[in-house]
């Protein structure tokens, strides 16, 4: 399986930057009346912001040529009436727009989170967790800013622009050329940006999901550096990680610069010519200083926007690539999923057979890990699985739980071919427990009702009880409402694994599946659980995956797997008997320690 690790840069499919904006800005069509309403205000906005050179141009021609003070404190109170009209609208739409680009990136993260949960295992095996959590959090926060530009920033600036042009046009076209000279200055300026900065910012948001990959697996990891004295090591890789997440955003960032050098040569070339029309062209006096002003002003609106459109554009093609990341996530189609007309898996007895199965990982179709597998488990039987490490035990169990599914052949269980019934109603009632029995921030009752939300407290302390996690519960200072951090901090790594073994009993599993579920047992922790687990193998089929004899020897069956399959079958003392690859593994240290 490839392996994508926190150092090695993740591989983005390319795709066409319209249909991703056209995919990204899709989410904004459930919010038609609430774009409707901001654009009619930020129309107002703009009427208010093109009217105000007009009055100018009023007040400096008519009113203060001929003295007018009435008529100069008439205008100035229109002034302020408009002013407090574009504050208010602005204040209204501004506030709106904020709450739908949240609602829509409140979207987006939760479908996309859904969206992982439904992945295969395989996708999860192949990368660090701290990539997929860039995705979801920093990737999703990049959006953020485009969408609310969107409306905040492109469609005001937009509309300002056509506004300022018009009166422009209207009042004199020949000085409304000083506006146009700014155009083929910026659009080259944008074109440079986004063939430079595009692959910039890509290698960024690579950089970026490496270095929160580093810190989450090395803080997740922090025991194991501490007790390998590695600080020095990880600072060295800590600060290498850096260094290149440093270098990609300035070297995107020097990039998207180019814009506003751009921008101010394009409006001093335009000033330029404004003032070189008025005064040698139309010979502008002292009695039409007004149309100038007017036009100083409507220069500066000209270019404000004109500036906050290239900004605007900077900032989407800086953020493209996190919608590109998003997307691609998004587009990873299950590797397990349900069959089109599956059907809810009835209630389990038990029966599991396998039926010329074989498997490969999808990027190693070549290489089986299993060839050609037949058995047939019966109800309430437990079957022990040993083998050499990489034999394909955990593989078979896999199956079972369908976290993969076959290249060949079928899993059956009680005979229904597990890829025609849906996922979740196999797997709600399997108890799958491995030796990282992960438990999470919260109390121990929260813990212990993880796979059965409406578990009582009864049920609750009987499973606690059956496996002997109940009495060191108690003696706790809260006891079942005992709050836990990340992992079960605070308990040893013995008390963790019985309250694992207590979750999955609560679930009353119709299968039982104990991968390595022991290995990190202290021997006096394992004869008390032993007990606990005679109590959970009743009734129920099991499959247990162990090294130590002391967890397979009473099994009804054991399965030897090696070179893709079954080579031995049959109890202890059959296998034992026949002096052959048990025989050996008993014989070696690996199961005989107990």
């Amino acid at each position: 399986m490839a392996i994508n690790t926190t150092r090695d840069d993740e591989d983005l499919k390319e795709s066409i930057k319209k249909d991703v904006l056209k995919r990204l800005f899709s989410h904004l069509l459930g919010y038609k009346k609430e774009i409707v309403k901001v654009t009619l205000l930020i129309i107002v906005n703009t009427a208010v912001g093109v009217s105000y050179p007009l009055l100018i141009q009023r007040i400096i021609d008519v009113e203060i040529v001929n003295k007018d003070i009435g008529g100069l404190l008439i205008f100035v109170g229109i002034a302020l009436m408009l002013a407090l009209i574009n504050m208010a609208a602005s204040r209204i739409w501004r506030g709106m727009m904020a709450d739908v680009s949240n609602d829509v990136v409140y979207i987006i993260r939760r479908n996309l989170y859904i969206h992982i949960q439904k992945l295969g295992v395989d996708f999860f095996d192949s990368r660090p967790a701290g990539k997929i959590l860039a995705r979801v959090t920093g990737d999703v926060n990049s959006l953020k800013d485009v969408l609310s530009s969107t409306i905040t920033m492109l469609i005001p600036e937009i509309l300002t622009l056509l506004g300022v042009i018009a009166a422009m046009l209207v009042v004199s076209p020949l000085l409304t050329l000083s506006a146009a000279v700014a155009i083929p200055v910026i659009v080259v300026g944008v074109l440079i940006c986004e063939i430079l900065a595009e692959k910039k910012w890509q290698l960024f948001r690579k950089k970026d999901s490496n270095m929160t990959a580093f810190v989450h697996e090395n803080l997740a990891g922090m025991a194991i550096v501490q007790s390998f004295n590695a600080q020095e090591e990880t600072e060295v890789e800590m600060a290498e990680v850096t260094e290149e997440h440093r270098i990609a955003f300035r070297g995107a960032v020097r990039v998207c610069d180019c814009f506003s050098p751009a921008v101010e040569i394009s409006y001093g070339v335009g000033a330029f010519l404004l003032y070189y029309l008025a005064i040698k062209v139309l010979k502008v006096d002292f009695d039409s200083v007004g149309i100038l002003t007017a036009f100083t002003m409507y220069l500066g609106m000209f270019i404000g926007p004109v500036r906050n459109l290239a900004n605007y554009y900077n900032k989407l093609v800086t953020n493209i690539s996190a919608a590109e990341r998003i997307f691609e996530i998004m587009d990873i189609e299950p590797s397990v999923k349900d069959a089109e007309n599956a059907e809810i898996m009835p209630q389990i007895k038990g029966e599991v057979e396998f039926k010329n199965v074989a498997f490969a990982y999808p990027d190693e179709p070549d290489k089986l890990i299993l060839k050609d597998v037949n058995f047939k488990v019966n109800p309430g039987e437990t079957i022990a699985l040993v083998g050499p490490t990489g034999a394909g035990k955990t593989t078979i169990v896999s199956l079972i739980s369908r976290f993969y599914n076959c290249t060949e052949g079928k899993v059956m269980i009680d005979g229904k071919d597990i890829a025609n019934v849906t996922i979740e109603s196999l797997r709600e009632q399997l108890g799958i427990m491995t030796q990282d029995n992960y438990l999470f921030s919260g109390t121990i009752k929260e813990n212990l009702k993880y796979g059965k939300q409406d578990a009582t407290d009864e049920e609750i302390i009987r499973a606690a009880k059956a496996v002997h996690a109940h009495n060191f519960i108690m003696k706790l200072e809260k006891g079942y409402d005992t709050e836990m951090s990340e992992r079960g901090g605070g308990l040893s790594i013995g008390q963790k694994q019985l309250i694992a073994f207590a979750r999955t009993l609560v679930q009353d599993p119709g299968i039982l599946i104990l991968d390595e579920a022991t290995s990190n047992i202290d021997t006096n922790t394992e004869i008390m659980v032993q007990r606990g687990i005679e109590e959970m193998l009743k009734q129920r089929t099991s499959f247990i995956v162990a090294h130590r004899l002391s967890t397979i020897r009473n099994a009804d069956r054991i399965f030897v797997i090696d070179d893709g399959g079954i080579l031995e079958a049959g109890n202890h003392e059959e296998l034992m008997k026949l002096k052959g690859a048990y025989y050996k593994l008993y014989s070696s240290m690996d199961l005989k320690v107990s």
